[in-house]
């Protein structure tokens, strides 16, 4: 049978949209924190269906839309792998006594005054030496959350100044995937792309860095010196704590650094964290496993159930417990869910022309370089939120504007910059999306939660606005030496 299709309208473009925000604001009301067990992803596949009526009514082989979305789910693949992979090295690293010695050596080293903005360059550090956030927030954000946790600081303000540092390290860092792709989808190099994405990034962590300082000298967190020592009294009392065990994630960041991909990086933290676990910590073994006398039986099942399911370390100190505790892969699963759903979504709207549809109508405001890029950032923003993924947000946008940029005379690192500046850093901001979802996950903390203190997160599209709006080192192709014209996009 063949298909007259027809393009969207706007208003049916946006109708799918509108449900998803009525669904997700009716799921916050009724569910509050609980939302990502279940309820978002039902009204992701009930925003999908409606999405799929209407590419159906339009034309569309229903057939090709499906084909579209399992597509959309397998682009999504390599990140759910990654998520149980994650999800088994947290639990492989907190039986070996890698994260509760962080923790431990964390509280003896960091102050309270200066925890927050240690939080920020710590983890803006790693993440400029592995190229990775993902990696950065599941090793040492997971420790640093727990130092937080044990200092009295809100879970929130301390999953936001960990994801503050690592998507500042994951932008500038030339081993990132995102900030390999987005000069490649505008067209220029990746060190020049780097060092004009500092005009902006660097006031934004800067700004960052200023309000975290404030809040630490200012805020007096509930924790005081009973608490802190009632903490490393409760995990030396049970793990044997030893400088060696950094030698576990010091492997892994070397590892990552010589550019071993992440799937085969993060199985071998895995299973370095197990033997660790065997050879250090073998009250610890016992615990977990609940067997006695056979210490090569207590110590396969110890570490199987560290990999795949949930594992509490009880201590003295039932606050301490809480941090010593862990879900493995099954832990990320609704967190796979979400991602599977929000593909379903991203698929849906794609294969019926309705996220371009969307896109195309926000162009009419784009009339000066301060509204081009408003609305880049934008769309970028919006591909985050309805697609699900932040490497969309960077191609499809990156494709859309190079033209564009290049018509109205900008240099293609103008639209590299305004492409990072939103797509990459908004992403772990949004519920629902494949950053915000793992993020989330790993951390034991509701994106709602950490959402007003990630700064950086949330002051970098800003910045690229206010850096466009003001004309202020906006290259353009006029600059040239000599007026040269060599500048060149390629889109296959």
């Amino acid at each position: 049978m063949s298909y007259k299709k027809k393009n969207p309208t706007l208003l049916q473009a946006i109708i799918p949209v509108f449900f998803l925000i009525v669904f997700l604001t009716l799921n916050v009301y009724y569910f509050g924190d609980d939302t990502l067990s279940g309820a978002n992803q039902i009204a992701l596949l009930l925003a999908a269906a409606i999405g799929g009526i209407i590419a159906v009514k339009l034309g569309h082989d229903w057939y090709d839309v499906r084909k579209r979305i399992v597509k959309s789910i397998s682009s999504a693949m390599p990140s759910m792998i990654i998520l149980l992979l994650i999800g088994s090295l947290a639990g492989t690293w907190l039986l070996s006594g890698v994260v509760p010695a962080m923790i431990y050596y964390g509280l003896q080293i960091l102050n309270p005054a200066i925890f927050l903005i240690a939080c920020v360059v710590v983890s803006a550090l790693v993440s400029v030496a592995t190229g990775s956030s993902w990696s950065t927030v599941a090793t040492i954000g997971i420790a640093l959350l727990g130092i937080g946790n044990a200092m009295g600081f809100s879970e929130g303000m301390v999953a936001g100044a960990i994801i503050s540092g690592a998507y500042f390290g994951d932008k500038m860092s030339p081993l990132s995937d995102t900030t390999n792709l987005a000069p490649a989808m505008a067209g220029t190099d990746l060190f020049t792309h780097i060092r004009y994405m500092a005009l902006t990034t660097g006031p934004s962590i800067l700004i960052t860095l200023i309000l975290f300082m404030v809040i630490g000298f200012f805020l007096n967190p509930a924790g005081d010196a009973a608490n802190v020592q009632s903490t490393l009294d409760a995990i030396s009392n049970i793990f044997n704590i030893t400088p060696f065990l950094f030698i576990v994630p010091a492997a892994l960041i070397t590892i990552i650094i010589s550019k071993v991909p992440p799937l085969p990086s993060l199985l071998a933290g895995t299973l370095l964290g197990a033997l660790f676990a065997v050879i250090f910590q073998p009250q610890i073994i016992e615990q977990v496993s609940g067997v006695t006398g056979n210490y090569s039986e207590a110590s396969y099942i110890a570490i199987m159930k560290s990999m795949y399911g949930r594992i509490s370390v009880v201590t003295s100190d039932a606050r301490v417990n809480d941090l010593l505790s862990t879900g493995g892969m099954a832990g990320m699963l609704n967190t796979i869910w979400l991602i599977m759903t929000a593909m379903i979504f991203g698929g849906v709207m794609e294969a019926a022309g309705m996220l371009v549809r969307i896109t195309s109508a926000l162009m009419r405001f784009a009339k000066s370089t301060g509204s081009l890029v408003a609305t880049t950032v934008g769309t970028c923003l919006f591909f985050n939120v309805t697609a699900s993924d932040q490497y969309i947000s960077i191609v499809v946008p990156g494709r859309m504007f190079a033209s564009t940029y290049r018509e109205r005379g900008l240099k293609p690192e103008v639209l590299s910059r305004t492409l990072e500046d939103s797509g990459t850093v908004t992403s772990v901001l949004v519920p629902w999306n494949t950053c915000g979802a793992t993020q989330s996950a790993v951390l034991g903390v509701p994106t709602i939660s950490y959402l007003p203190w990630a700064f950086f997160n949330i002051i970098s599209p800003f910045m690229s606005i206010f850096m466009a709006a003001f004309n202020i080192k906006i290259r353009r192709i006029k600059d040239k030496e000599e007026g040269k014209t060599d500048f060149k996009v390629d889109l296959k």
